[in-house]
């Protein structure tokens, strides 16, 4: 992992300026950001690890644990919630046994809700791993998390 983080830090100037960007790169090679490696990036930006700890708990995409296999984020929009997004979600919630921001024990589902994602035309609807997943129906979800 050192090896990654240090490549993505050999690839910027030093500047302080590019933090967020070395944050997202850093997030998108491990699917989260590891203690270290912001620690590696306060000590290459010559900045307090708390100043990156700053940055990254202030923007909500950044995530501080790995995900599992498959992140659900749940539209939780005007939209989405007259159509039931919050039923969706409490089936969700029971279904996989985790809460909200939770992991399941076997690292598969990883559940979240989000604000909008846009689709407001195709509510209710989620995305997994970034895929959308439009009028959601009872039954989609059941085959959305089929254990196997």
């Amino acid at each position: 992992m050192q090896n990654e983080v240090k490549q993505i830090l050999h690839r910027h100037f030093g500047k302080r300026s590019e933090l967020i960007s070395i944050l997202q790169k850093i997030q998108q090679e491990h699917g989260y950001l590891p203690l270290e490696a912001m620690q590696d990036t306060a000590s290459k930006l010559k900045i307090p690890d708390s100043a990156v700890f700053a940055v990254a708990t202030f923007y909500s995409q950044f995530r501080f644990k790995p995900c599992g296999e498959k992140l659900i984020k749940i539209c939780l929009g005007t939209a989405c919630h007259v159509r039931g997004a919050d039923r969706f979600l409490d089936n969700l919630k029971k279904e996989l046994g985790i809460e909200e921001g939770e992991t399941t024990p076997d690292g598969k589902y990883t559940l979240e809700s989000v604000a909008c994602i846009g689709c407001c035309a195709l509510s209710p609807c989620l995305t997994v791993n970034e895929e959308v997943v439009a009028n959601i129906t009872s039954p989609k979800l059941r085959k959305l998390i089929v254990k196997k």
